[in-house]
């Protein structure tokens, strides 16, 4: 009996409106799964590994003139600092601290040793994304962590070691090292000595880190009160990559560290993919609509019959289940033909991202992203079936 009410109510289903909206929805959700996943196995190239600093972060500082080289100021202003703070692309601002004492550093190789001129700077450990456990000082400790930057290890490796016959060392023969560190103040009068550990490198900060604590509790011995403006500021952006950064950065004459391409190509990839993904989602949200028009008219078209089933005394869930059917088999096809088209699409294009040293991202958000649009689309279509059946209901009462 049930399959004869079905076999009735989709009397006068249209086989090319429901192929329409298996097309369209399978369209959609492809560019939406194939864009995400692109962004995800991509993002890599430009996004580097480097763990302590944000993409969206950038340290700028002035340019170096023969006006400041020869007695100005290249330090930022407070009133300097407050203009940087006050753009509409600025989330936060920090300087960098400089310790005002001299830092002499050695180590001990295979018995001979090496000791070089050191300096040290910091930045608020908020915008060091390392954990507290290896990125923490208190006064009483008597090791330092620190972080350096990769070309100073590359420098030594195939300048230095070189040259004086040492052996290179990786980063992580490099950590295990023990350092020796004596920070004495300018006047030689005073003295602390610490060891030195090496917590990670950085691609993006040509500099030597400690901890804000540490320079803090060390300035305020061996610097004796000495204040000076910062040289430079660790900037978190809202919109990396934007024109509006340039042109401020231009116009102050001031400079950005490290490889802005890389974080202007990471931008043009967001905005890309961010451009694909709006289009998936217009082509899927009229997919929606189509299949929406299609059952009401389907509906509409068998009003006496659900008047006639309703009076009949057929239960409101029967009668709904034809419509439910087609809403569910149809939105499950685009689905999974979705799924399929992502996982052939990014097939194509890995192999040439790998050959770039992309690392591949995972599939299960793509997977979960897909998941929960066809659920939506489900869930909404069901809705709207339920609402339209029980208004036939109570217009036959």
């Amino acid at each position: 009996m049930m399959g004869q009410v079905s076999s009735l109510l989709r009397k006068n289903t249209s086989p090319a409106r429901i192929a329409g909206f298996v097309l369209s929805n399978f369209l959609g959700l492809a560019i939406i799964l194939g864009g995400l996943q692109f962004y995800l196995d991509a993002r890599s190239i430009w996004e580097d590994d480097d763990s302590f600093i944000r993409s969206d972060y950038m340290v700028i500082n002035k340019r170096v003139t023969s006006e400041n080289t020869l007695g100005g100021a290249s330090g930022f202003s407070a009133s300097e600092i407050d203009d940087i703070a006050g753009q509409p692309w600025v989330r936060r601002v920090a300087p960098f601290s400089s310790a005002g004492y001299k830092v002499y550093a050695s180590v001990m190789q295979q018995g001979r040793g090496m000791s070089t001129n050191m300096f040290f700077e910091s930045i608020p450990s908020d915008f060091v994304d390392v954990p507290a456990s290896r990125w923490s000082w208190r006064e009483g400790d008597d090791e330092v962590p620190l972080i350096i930057s990769k070309d100073y290890l590359t420098l030594y490796n195939f300048g230095f070691a070189a040259s004086a016959g040492l052996p290179q060392m990786s980063e992580g023969l490099m950590s295990g090292i023990p350092l020796t560190l004596t920070l004495t103040s300018d006047d030689g009068s005073r003295r602390l000595d610490f060891h030195g550990r090496v917590a990670g490198y950085s691609n993006r900060l040509n500099t030597i880190l400690v901890p804000q604590e540490f320079m803090d509790w060390s300035n305020a011995r061996l610097s004796g009160g000495k204040e000076k403006n910062p040289s430079r500021m660790i900037v978190e952006v809202s919109r990396p990559g934007d024109v509006a950064i340039k042109d401020y950065l231009a116009d102050h004459d001031y400079e950005v560290a490290g490889d802005k391409s890389a974080t202007s190509a990471s931008f043009l990839l967001r905005v890309v993919v961010g451009i694909v993904l709006a289009i998936g989602v217009v082509i899927t949200l009229l997919s929606f609509f189509i299949l929406l028009l299609s059952i009401s008219l389907l509906m509409e078209k068998n009003r006496g019959k659900l008047h006639s089933l309703l009076q009949l005394g057929y239960d409101l869930g029967a009668v709904e289940a034809p419509y439910r059917k087609i809403v569910v088999v149809a939105s499950a096809a685009a689905w999974l033909l979705a799924t399929a088209g992502a996982l052939v699409l990014r097939a194509f294009y890995l192999p040439a991202l790998e050959g770039l040293d992309a690392q591949p991202g995972s599939l299960w958000p793509m997977l979960l992203l897909g998941v929960l649009l066809t659920a939506m689309v489900i869930l909404l279509n069901l809705r709207s079936i339920k609402m339209k059946v029980r208004a036939s209901w109570r217009l036959g009462k």
